[in-house]
């Protein structure tokens, strides 16, 4: 028998489910009574998530879908409204920086971004950059369309043989060291801890025990680690000093991970060959110096912006939710909750 309204579990989005499907929502339904908020900004949101609760009463669970720019800062004054009653709150962004993680584990509130989504995606991007970089297509690109043909363009690099050096072979670098392998490239990476013997093997990937003994004998610096008080700014002038002349440096983790005044003297300098960006510090506004300079191939932060990605990530924040309710704990929890 189909439980009523009452019964099921009440869930509050933030924005529309657009990408998940029709189909997939209406399973999700008959199991979970589902409101959206109509709102469309930070300011809006404040006083619609208290009318919310106030009006329907409490809810069990909070989603947030992908474009959380306008909704930002998401803290404690935002989430207020919905404690003590809400359990998880899920995100269907990989990256969570912008969360108040401690204060929602403080409240009881499992948080869960997605793990698996956007990771392939993120990749092609990386990949996508490494070649352009080492191509030198935006200067390409830029010499046809202003008539000039291949100008000086030729000879490029070739990627064949080069080595990449992967900082955080957690779900994007693997992917990357999949893909770039099909080019002939060698794989290194650093992790904190090294991987196991079999995945070593999977992905024909050597662990560098230091930053340091990676960034050294790299030809292409791939960032893929999440942003967090230990990786801010870990990309800076002593780091890029360490890397080899001429190397190659792609970013599609967070802008901040990188020092971009460390990066820009880094390419000025011809220390770094060519950058490859994704991400920015204080985006979605880029340091002029990149939207002028041939030496980078940028990007409006695309890599987990794939229609595939978008529905994955809409499914795996249900999938979340569904698995705390069933199980008692969801799939990919960021933090730790209790059970009283």
């Amino acid at each position: 028998m189909t439980p009523s309204i009452q019964e099921k579990p009440k869930v509050l989005a933030l924005t529309q489910p657009k990408a998940a499907g029709a189909e997939y929502l209406e399973n999700f339904k008959s199991r979970f009574h589902l409101d959206v908020l109509s709102v469309k900004s930070r300011k809006e949101a404040l006083p619609a998530i208290a009318e919310a609760v106030a009006t329907t009463g409490p809810y069990s669970a909070f989603i947030i879908l992908m474009g959380t720019a306008p909704f930002e800062p998401f803290d404690g004054e935002l989430f207020a409204p919905l404690v003590p009653d809400c359990k998880i709150i899920v995100s269907a962004s990989a990256g969570y920086n912008e969360f108040p993680v401690d204060w929602m584990t403080e409240k009881g509130i499992w948080f869960c971004n997605t793990r698996n989504a956007v990771s392939e995606p993120t990749a092609d991007m990386a990949l996508f950059l490494t070649l352009a970089v080492c191509r030198d297509t935006t200067r390409a690109e830029k010499s046809v369309r202003n008539g000039l043909w291949r100008n000086d363009h030729v000879p490029c690099t070739d990627p064949s043989d080069l080595t990449v050096g992967i900082i955080g072979l957690g779900a994007i670098g693997k992917h990357y060291a999949r893909k770039v392998a099909a080019f002939n490239m060698k794989v290194q990476y650093h992790n904190r801890s090294r991987a196991s013997p079999e995945i070593e093997a999977e992905y024909n990937a050597t662990w560098c025990p230091t930053l340091e003994s990676l960034l050294s004998t790299s030809d292409v610096v791939s960032v893929s680690v999440p942003q967090n008080a230990e990786t801010e700014g870990m990309i800076s002038h002593k780091e890029f000093s360490q890397m080899k002349d001429g190397v190659f440096l792609i970013n599609t983790a967070r802008g901040p991970i990188v020092d971009e005044d460390a990066l820009i003297t880094a390419l000025e300098s011809g220390k770094v060959k060519r950058a490859g960006l994704d991400v920015f510090t204080g985006e979605p506004k880029v340091n002029p110096w990149f939207l002028q300079s041939d030496k980078v191939t940028i990007q409006p932060h695309l890599g987990g912006l794939t229609n595939k990605a978008a529905r994955d990530a809409e499914r795996e924040c249900f999938a979340n939710i569904e698995a705390l309710f069933s199980t008692g704990r969801p799939v990919a929890p960021v933090n730790e909750i209790k059970s009283v």
